[in-house]
């Protein structure tokens, strides 16, 4: 309990400066920030908004509109002169080839973990404790990479790691109500898929049981958001942020995000998109950004026509992977309940999440793909994109024996491929389609197949991934994002900005089924 007192003394600390940065770099800087962006000064978009000022806000801006009168004015050079860029260290890091690739990932633990910062000038939320980037562009925590990230922690015996980044959350819930996207203040409309109660979990396996109960309040919190307007919802008006009310009452989720605008790091894409089609721009905006809270930025799961962005509907989508996750943050807390002494509220969580269950079941089991689909609220029916969000259900243990069979069989007749699994059957072009494959994905369909007792595909499919990225570390002396498991001769591809190197959640998903082997 110690520790816990330390960590909330942390959270009043730092509640202050969090208050200071609340505002974006787009709302602080308007029309320069506007300017830059749609100039591409930067090739990345996310450069400028990690940008650390140099002056104060209203010295920039009043310089700015008084300098840009002059026929001389350079805006690159007037960013260079006002903004530090941001640094990527791990950029920086030299490979000791000699090295296993063990070795190799211990070693950028140390690379890729940041320090408590009091610097509040820029656009980062200032965290509490230590914790782990992805790498590359990525300079700041993300939700759901760092759930990936912590099995490789675990691994390695990080565990105070794995405590400090779990504790670094629940500020966020503490402070902001729910956990971003990412600790900067241009991510604070939207979140990512809730791994809070996985985390919880995890570290529950390496402190005792008695950890979960510590963090009830943090998860009571994350529910509430993503539930929020939930008793509102009415047959007139079946949907509300991130809650739907289906044609029998039961209510699911969604992804969203509460600004229809374009997102701050990738300003000109979003912009350039929008006046190129012929669509509300809002609603673009909004939907470009929902798939964002999905983690899945981006991918034909969420294209109405399964091929171009610009029949985006994320928010039409009732999806597979997030409704199982809450599913698990519903049983969460029953346990945390219990071990609290809460025994009503114990018993009606777990009526909840047996209500999802079947919900689930009801709504995204599509008996004619024999898969788990995401559903189309709007149009009634199943998507048609198979994508291994379908193996949600089975890590989660929600799904029959019958139905993990059927996946099982699907699997292995079309997504398995030399490198690992395809994430989707399409090749679009957009990083969450094929011929990608994902860490995540990887270990929740390997460890989905297990509890199902597939062992062979599930091994089959971990020897293919370890062998992959072995194969570009050997290669290239790097980890990367994602990797080409079609073609293991190429690097993956695909999206807004090139392969990134690092990587986080890579690392984890590695060390962990190394371990598991």
């Amino acid at each position: 309990m110690i520790k816990r007192a330390n960590v909330i003394l942390l959270l009043w600390t730092l509640s202050f400066f969090t208050a200071y940065a609340q505002v974006g770099p787009e709302e602080k800087y308007g029309e320069l920030f506007e300017a830059v962006q749609l100039e591409g000064i930067f090739p990345d978009s996310k450069t400028f908004p990690d940008c650390l000022p140099i002056y104060t806000t209203e010295t920039i801006m009043n310089r700015f509109r008084e300098y840009r009168q002059r026929d001389d004015f350079d805006l690159r050079r007037f960013v260079l002169e006002h903004f530090q860029l941001p640094k990527s260290p791990s950029v920086d890091f030299e490979t000791d080839t000699s090295n296993s690739i063990r070795e190799h990932i211990n070693a950028l633990w140390p690379v890729l973990t940041r320090t408590p910062d009091d610097q509040v000038r820029g656009s980062l939320i200032t965290l509490p404790r230590p914790y782990i980037v992805p790498g590359g562009r990525f300079r700041e925590i993300y939700y759901w990479d760092s759930y990936f990230t912590m099995l490789g922690l675990q691994v390695s015996e990080e565990y105070d790691l794995i405590r400090n980044m779990v504790d670094n959350f629940s500020f966020l819930i503490n402070t902001q109500g729910f956990i971003p996207n990412g600790n900067r203040t241009y991510y604070l409309s939207r979140s990512q898929p809730p791994f809070f109660s996985l985390m919880v979990r995890l570290l529950a396996e390496i402190e005792g049981d008695a950890v979960t109960a510590e963090y009830l309040q943090e998860m009571e919190k994350e529910y509430a958001f993503w539930m929020d307007g939930a008793e509102d919802l009415t047959p007139a008006s079946p949907a509300y942020r991130r809650v739907v009310m289906l044609d029998d009452g039961v209510v699911l989720n969604r992804y969203y995000d509460d600004k229809p605008e374009p997102r701050p790091e990738s300003f000109k894409e979003d912009y350039e998109l929008a006046h190129a089609i012929e669509r509300d721009n809002e609603d673009l905006y909004l939907n470009l950004r929902a798939a964002c809270e999905s983690g899945w930025d981006f991918s034909s799961r969420w294209l109405r026509d399964g091929q171009n962005l610009a029949t985006i509907h994320t928010t039409e989508i009732i999806p597979v992977d997030l409704n199982s996750l809450l599913y698990h943050l519903e049983r969460m807390l029953a346990i945390a309940y219990g071990e609290s002494g809460q025994l009503e509220k114990q018993r009606e969580m777990n009526q909840q999440a047996v209500v999802r269950a079947e919900a689930l079941i009801r709504y995204c089991w599509s008996p004619e793909q024999k898969f788990f689909a995401d559903y189309d609220f709007v149009v009634g029916q199943n998507t048609l994109r198979p994508s291994l969000a379908a193996v949600y259900p089975l890590y989660f243990n929600i799904a029959s024996q019958k139905q993990a069979k059927q996946v099982s069989r699907k699997l292995k007749r079309v997504f398995l491929r030399d490198g690992g699994l395809l994430t989707t059957l399409e090749n679009t072009g957009q990083q969450w389609d094929a011929p990608n494959g994902w860490a995540p994905l990887q270990w929740m369909t390997y460890r989905g197949l297990k509890n199902y007792d597939q062992d062979k595909l599930a091994e089959k499919i971990a020897e293919g991934w370890i062998e992959n990225n072995i194969r570009v570390y050997e290669n290239t002396g790097k980890m990367v994002e994602k990797y080409n498991v079609t073609d293991i001769t190429l690097e993956a591809g695909g999206g807004e900005y090139p392969v990134q190197d690092g990587f986080g959640w890579s690392n984890g998903v590695l060390l962990r089924l190394m371990a598991d082997e």
